[in-house]
């Protein structure tokens, strides 16, 4: 640990303080009587609505810019060791998509706007979903440090795991079985924030900094910036 990087706490901090805060609004708005306990049967008929993550978490909306985050860093760590960068590119147009779709779950709730809702939940799940894929078969082909197998099963397992749960909480859905797609959803979503957590595993080898230059030099664009910073962490290795 007198050599891990502290960026290798970003992730697993960034999971534990965004299923913390989810789990206390729930709490918060059960005791409100805003929303049905995950633990009771919803009545149709009732007051209280049905226990969905977006809910009573719209004003949690440093979730997305924190992931996206996550997924740049991510993107370029892999940037210099992937071999077929449309993967590594496909990958980080998917989570920041899918943090694009939180947004949109967060400011236009089911009660309001049903047509954005739903399309920001496809984007957020579904595109989630394939991050997630698309991250566990990088992980056992670029093999960062020998540690690929050792980190890229337990991703895979996680990946099959939110597979799972989008598959049944849509399917619920369209059956009208609230509580139970409900219930799909939060064990979808504290399955997908282990998954960001295990990035911490190959940040701990990492140095992310920001590149200052002076004003006598010419102005790079992003991408250039992206390259100098990947070059500069490869070096590190």
């Amino acid at each position: 640990m007198r050599n891990c990087s502290p960026w290798t706490f970003l992730p697993i901090m960034y999971s534990v303080f965004t299923a913390g805060g989810l789990w206390v609004v729930y709490f918060i708005a059960v005791e409100d009587e805003k929303i049905t306990p995950l633990s009771s049967e919803y009545k149709r008929s009732g007051p209280k609505s049905p226990p969905y993550i977006s809910r009573p978490h719209r004003s949690l909306m440093v979730i997305p810019l924190s992931g996206f985050i996550i997924g740049v860093l991510r993107y370029l760590q892999l940037k210099p060791q992937v071999h077929k960068p449309w993967l590594n590119i496909g990958s980080l147009v998917a989570m920041s998509l899918a943090c694009f779709g939180m947004t949109l779950v967060g400011n236009f709730q089911l009660s309001n706007d049903e047509e954005l809702h739903n399309i920001g939940t496809s984007m957020t799940f579904g595109l989630g979903t394939l991050f997630c894929w698309v991250q566990s078969f990088i992980t056992l082909k670029v093999n960062l440090r020998n540690e690929g197998r050792r980190t890229g099963i337990p991703r895979f397992l996680l990946s099959g795991a939110v597979t799972a749960c989008m598959l049944l909480y849509f399917a619920l859905m369209a059956q009208r079985l609230h509580m139970h797609a409900a219930r799909a959803q939060w064990a979808l979503v504290m399955f997908f924030l282990c998954f960001l957590a295990t990035f911490g595993i190959e940040f701990r080898h990492y140095h992310f900094e920001i590149v200052c230059t002076d004003d006598r030099d010419p102005p790079l664009s992003l991408s250039e910036t992206f390259s100098e910073v990947s070059e500069y962490q490869s070096d590190q290795l």
